[in-house]
């Protein structure tokens, strides 16, 4: 029974005109818990498909209306339903009426009449090879973008482009040396996992993309790998978050303040490694902005005068005037006013900062 369990909510379409096949199918599948939807032709298969999600679908060949293969090939050219397992059920058993099925992206094709044991048998191991693909999925997501994700599963070869207009953050915990000199590595890396996992949710929010962590460091990055057109105003507005965030929860946090550079430009991102990979971005901007940060001040959010001339509009900065900065020299770098007075407290109107 236990081996059955995971299939107790599958749902299966079928998609046939024959009302004694779909009444045959039905009660094969319903004894072994499947759950049961059904199309009499192509074209009413499609529209069950926008009402429900099937885990599966047994598709008949011959149809009025529309065939089977139609609805395959329609089925197949949506990014939604293309990953969707078919399995072709037909009297029409040449070879080259197989090959046709298989080429228009069926993962199976059962011969009529059928065993019920061997039909059954297909359902459950493509049910089983779906859900794994899914879970994969799902890990593959953890560490990549979508778009990056789907394009790694579809071509070989290196994954790079060029963007030529990202923002790039770097966030990084001040005095974090003596703060985990006093902790037990349990309470650092949970210290760490609640932090970062706030920031997740924040750049989540924000539509932009982590790219990684590195230590006590957390790096952002927007408009790639699809171009967002108010990806800086977005990126400020996810740097004021965090820093809020961290001051509302600063007794859980251990009192911690953050420095955060931001920089904006062109840059290369790809896939790198072939075990445990990342989504990587490289270039001057990326650098520039880990030297804001690290040049910064803590608790505040430090720009590049680029950034500075892109949001002056609508967010107050306040000039730092040349810092020297490593590998770059002078620099005029500007201090984002984010509404907090630095020591942990909310700026009101009418307040003193």
């Amino acid at each position: 029974m236990n081996e059955m369990q995971p299939e107790a909510k599958s749902r299966i379409l079928i998609v046939d005109d024959t009302p004694a096949n779909i009444q045959a199918l039905t009660a094969i599948l319903k004894e072994h818990n499947y759950q049961i939807s059904v199309a009499t032709n192509g074209r009413q298969a499609l529209q069950v498909l926008e009402k429900i999600r099937p885990d599966l679908v047994l598709m008949d060949i011959m149809m009025p209306e529309m065939d089977g293969y139609e609805a395959c090939r329609q089925i197949k050219a949506s990014p939604l339903w293309r990953d969707l397992p078919i399995i072709f059920l037909s009297a029409k058993t040449e070879i080259e009426d197989i090959v046709r099925g298989f080429e228009l992206g069926a993962v199976d094709y059962v011969s009529k009449p059928f065993n019920a044991h061997e039909l059954l048998a297909r359902v459950r191991t493509h049910l089983t090879i779906d859900r794994l693909n899914k879970e994969n999925m799902r890990l593959l997501l953890n560490v990549l973008p979508a778009p990056i994700a789907d394009k790694l599963k579809r071509q070989s070869g290196i994954i790079a482009d060029r963007f030529d207009d990202v923002s790039v953050l770097f966030a990084d915990i001040a005095d974090f040396t003596p703060m985990s000199a006093k902790l037990s590595p349990g309470e650092l890396v949970g210290l760490l996992n609640r932090v970062f996992s706030l920031f997740d949710r924040l750049v989540e929010e924000h539509g932009l993309e982590k790219i990684k962590t590195i230590g006590d460091a957390y790096m952002v990055a927007g408009s790639l790998p699809e171009p967002k057109a108010d990806h800086l105003d977005r990126m400020v507005r996810l740097a004021m978050a965090m820093q809020r965030t961290v001051a509302e929860t600063s007794a859980e946090v251990g009192g911690m303040r953050l420095r955060i550079g931001i920089h904006v430009g062109s840059v290369v991102a790809g896939v790198i490694g072939i075990r445990k990979f990342i989504y990587d971005v490289w270039g001057d901007t990326v650098n520039t902005a880990s030297r804001l940060e690290s040049h910064g001040v803590p608790g505040r959010i430090q720009v590049s005068e680029e950034v500075f001339r892109r949001i002056q509009g609508w967010c107050r900065c306040e000039p730092r005037g040349g810092v020297d900065v490593k590998g770059k020299g002078p620099m005029n770098l500007y201090l984002i006013d984010d509404g907090l007075n630095h020591e942990g407290h909310e700026v009101h109107e009418g307040s003193e900062g």
